[in-house]
Order: structure tokens, then sequence, then C-alpha cells
């Protein structure tokens, strides 16, 4: 069995940079015959040769990059590549931290409006705890039978718990009542 190493190290390469979906074909790696060429300004420089247009490049001590293979002609760009490589990957590691922070959990707690003061204190400090690593903390009050009389001994839960949690959380939605639950919205202080 006869195998073309070129060949094949060609589709190898072809295959790498398949893969990797961010690298862009620069300089040497372009094998059209004509590209439509945009200056390192924005300029438009028009359809030049591969060969022009890696010149044109060289001369400005800058890389050509394929930045539209599909077009007709194919469109590059004469740019610092490193540059443009290094730019684009801070604008994408802002974007991931700024999901992350939009991702924060929320964690649910259900009180009741005669809560004993042993599982309040439980709850308070699990609740801490979540508050302090960045979840928001959505706290319910189910009222049962005749406790819909008294809906303000459920508030007072409420305000009683989002008081003693009132140094490392805002309150983001005050207690409101909705149906036979209340419920009230923590998030922790934002820092300054």
């Amino acid at each position: 069995m006869d195998i073309d190493i070129s060949a094949f190290s060609h589709f190898m390469e072809v295959l790498g940079i398949a893969k990797d979906k961010n690298n862009m074909l620069i300089n040497e790696q372009i094998k059209v015959p004509e590209v439509l060429v945009i200056g390192p300004n924005g300029e438009q420089v028009g359809i030049k040769t591969i060969e022009d247009a890696r010149t044109l490049a060289s001369y400005a001590a800058l890389d050509l990059v394929l930045i539209s293979p599909n077009a007709n002609p194919p469109v590059c760009k004469v740019m610092d590549y490193n540059k443009f490589r290094y730019e684009k990957q801070k604008k994408e590691k802002e974007a991931l931290k700024r999901q992350k922070a939009n991702m924060s959990e929320l964690k649910e707690y259900r009180l009741s409006p005669v809560i004993d003061v042993g599982d309040f204190e439980t709850k308070l400090r699990n609740a801490t705890k979540y508050l302090e690593k960045g979840d928001r903390i959505k706290l319910t009050v189910r009222f049962k039978g005749r406790q819909m009389a008294h809906t303000e001994l459920g508030k007072e839960v409420l305000e009683r718990f989002a008081a003693r949690v009132s140094e490392i959380a805002d309150i983001e939605q005050k207690p409101k009542l909705d149906g036979r639950t209340m419920t009230m919205l923590l998030v922790p202080k934002k820092d300054k």
C-alpha cells in the first residue's frame, strides 16, 4: 500500500485547522488565487492576487488574515494577528465572567409563620453560607387554614430573616402575597 506522505500531511493540517474554529488562516496558510484585501485601517484595497496581498502585508509588517473564506472572492484583512487573537480571548473571558455573575443560583427556603427558634436559626445559617458564595435566596412562607387571617405573622418572619442577614444581603423583592404563599428575594450585597 503506497501512501502519498505530502497529501496525508496536508490532509492532517486541514483537519487540524478545521477542528479549532478560533484559528483563522494567515499568510502562507491561505491557498486561494485571488482575495479582496482590506487594509489595516479598514479601507478596501481591492481584489489582489494572493502573492500581492502577502507582499502588501509584509511591507506593513503585519499578517494577512482570511476573514471570510466563503465570500466570492474570499476576504482577507491586513492586521496584527497576535494582537487580534489576544483581544478576542480577552473579550471571551469578560463575557464568561459576566455570564457566571448572572448565573448565580437561586436557593429557596420555606418558612412557617409559626417557625420555631431552632429551625429559624438553622435556615438562617444555611442561607448565610449561600449568600456569601454569591447565590440569591428566595424565602417562602406558606399559609395553611386559618393562618390566612394572620398574614402579618408571615411578613414579620420574612422581615426578621432579612434583618438578620442585612449586613451581607439586600432585599431584591419585598414580601409579596400570592394566593396562600408569601415570597421575598434576597441578593448578596455588591462589593464596593
